[in-house]
């Protein structure tokens, strides 16, 4: 019987947006997924997106497919951002297991972060910043900054 729901609700799904997705945004709409988060209006997250601790998201935001979105150390998400498919950002690090760190990160507002590309604990990211696929972000960005592949290396398109 339950099969026989979910065959219903992915027909619909394909039909209305001629796509898939996983089971849990079949059955959850990613406004209210949001909304149960405590999220800013407007802002949509898939059912799948792992999120853990104090996470603060703005409004008009989008969350992606597959994130991994870490609060524990503290995380602020301003307005208007794209946390792309496949994003990871951590506020801590479990190296040492006796001695977990956290340090928070910021995310200003208007700043896209694209597919698989992973945010490091204690990074800020400034207002109006594009941040490229695949790209290692391990220190501070500043406002309007166009980032690619490893921070680490200061490779960037100004």
């Amino acid at each position: 019987m339950i099969k026989f729901y979910f065959s219903i609700l992915r027909y619909f799904k394909k039909k209305k947006f001629n796509r898939h997705v996983s089971l849990g945004d079949l059955v959850f709409d990613r406004k209210n997924t949001a909304a149960f988060y405590g999220f800013g209006e407007g802002t949509t997250c898939y059912n799948n997106a792992l999120i853990l601790g104090d996470v603060k998201i703005g409004k008009q935001c989008w969350i992606g497919p597959n994130t991994v979105i870490d609060g524990t150390g503290g995380l602020e998400i301003g307005n208007n951002c794209t946390i792309s498919a496949g994003v990871h950002i951590y506020t801590h690090n479990s190296i040492d297991r006796n001695h977990i760190k956290h340090q928070q990160v910021k995310i200003g507002d208007n700043t896209y972060i694209g597919p698989n590309s992973v945010i490091q604990m204690g990074v800020t990211i400034g207002d109006n910043v594009i941040i490229g696929s695949l790209s290692f972000v391990n220190k501070n960005i500043p406002d309007g900054d166009k980032w690619i592949g490893n921070s680490r290396g200061d490779i960037s398109c100004p």
